[in-house]
């Protein structure tokens, strides 16, 4: 199991745009193979840090997902929309695998 972290660097005060950006990978994510984890927009402290979190089985699942994804109407409708209201400045990608749980196990000395 892998998951994709995406942090997004969006224009200050573009929250609104960005939660209905969200709420378009909400539909098209899943609809396409992956897990959502969720997308999280900024609250507190900096306004132009945001994060996307969804999981895959592995970087080949990815890639056919991706593939669904660009073909999928959602997908390229979030695209087009992001393209369009140029609301995020920078979008980072970062793959990671879960090494410990919540309650990870005592490890022994």
């Amino acid at each position: 199991m892998i998951t994709c972290f995406i942090r997004y660097d969006i224009e200050p005060f573009s929250q609104d745009a960005f939660t209905r950006y969200a709420r378009m990978w909400g539909q098209a994510i899943p609809a396409c193979g992956a897990d959502l984890v969720g997308y999280f927009g900024p609250h507190e402290g900096s306004l132009t840090t945001a994060y996307g979190v969804y999981t895959l089985d592995s970087l080949a699942a990815y890639e056919a997902y991706r593939t669904r994804l660009k073909a999928s109407e959602a997908g390229q409708t979030a695209f087009d929309f992001a393209r369009r209201e140029r609301f995020i400045r920078r979008e980072d990608r970062v793959f990671l695998t879960r090494v410990s749980g919540p309650h990870a196990e005592r490890v022994l000395p």
